[in-house]
């Protein structure tokens, strides 16, 4: 065997299911202990079992053989192996190329490190969900969209506001290309997700609220777009043209968060958006 054949993707999967399967014993997954074993942890023929899958395909998958595997078997063999979150994104991207479609879970704030750095920024920083669930923001992002914390958790979404808070519409110039756009992410944002019933819970009821939004679902387009510009009309200062850059953070319990950083552009949007926020610290 070639170091190269050690260090291959198949390999790696084998030895990764191993090293899993290794840790755990028959009663951490409700199985019986049986006999005296000659090796720790579970056998193969157990752990094809959790995963609803034949002694020999598992073997195969162990032994580093090409063979397909779909993504619900991926996930039950997760299950099995009692794999952590991030561990489950290492099967993923071991198994077939690409990471695993990242799980949805509930809302439940950010950590203190990071509430630090949004309040350090002297310019709108926002967290948010991949369903686009506001969790954390800043002092400048209030002073530029208003008061998160007054709206409900279900009113506190950047999509909703975008199709259905009047105000947010007239800060927006071009609201129709920013908001087709943020249609086509969120549909991406959606198909990512290991569950998507959230998604298209929200998508329906947007639908009922707005025949804009309701068409361009309708459209299936996606884009994905990770910075760029933004007008925002303000009420008090006028016209600011932001540069923006949003960040992915992947937290310990499986979600992924959204972290973006608003900076506005040289001359006078710089100017203006020391009216808003104070002065300018570089």
């Amino acid at each position: 065997m070639t170091a190269a054949s050690l260090s291959s993707p198949r390999s790696e999967l084998g030895h990764f299911l191993r090293t899993r399967r290794a840790r755990l014993r028959p009663s951490d997954v409700g199985l019986p202990e049986g006999a005296r074993r000659r090796t720790p942890g579970l056998r193969r023929e157990e752990v094809a079992q959790l995963a609803d899958v034949g002694v020999s395909w598992y073997t195969w998958l162990e032994q580093g053989r090409d063979i397909h595997v779909s993504e619900p078997f991926l996930e039950r063999l997760a299950q099995a192996l009692r794999l952590t979150p991030t561990e489950r994104a290492h099967l993923f991207a071991l198994a077939q190329g690409r990471p695993a479609a990242s799980p949805l879970i509930a809302p439940a704030g950010v950590s203190e490190a990071l509430q630090r750095v949004l309040d350090v920024h002297p310019f709108p920083a926002l967290v948010a969900t991949m369903r686009w669930d506001y969790l954390a923001w800043n002092t400048a992002a209030v002073r530029l969209y208003g008061d998160f914390s007054k709206l409900t958790p279900a009113l506190r979404n950047g999509l909703w506001r975008l199709f259905t808070d009047p105000d947010r519409r007239r800060m927006i110039p071009a609201w129709e290309q920013n908001a087709r756009a943020s249609v086509q992410r969120f549909r991406l944002d959606a198909a990512r997700s290991a569950d998507r019933s959230a998604f298209d819970e929200l998508a329906a009821a947007l639908s009922r609220v707005s025949p804009e939004f309701a068409r361009w679902w309708g459209d299936h387009d996606v884009v994905e777009v990770g910075e760029g510009s933004k007008e925002l009309l303000h009420s008090d200062v006028g016209l600011v043209r932001f540069d923006y850059v949003t960040l992915t953070q992947a937290e310990p319990d499986g979600r992924v968060l959204r972290v973006t950083f608003y900076s506005p552009q040289a001359g006078e949007s710089e100017e203006r958006t020391r009216r808003l926020f104070g002065p300018i610290t570089r």
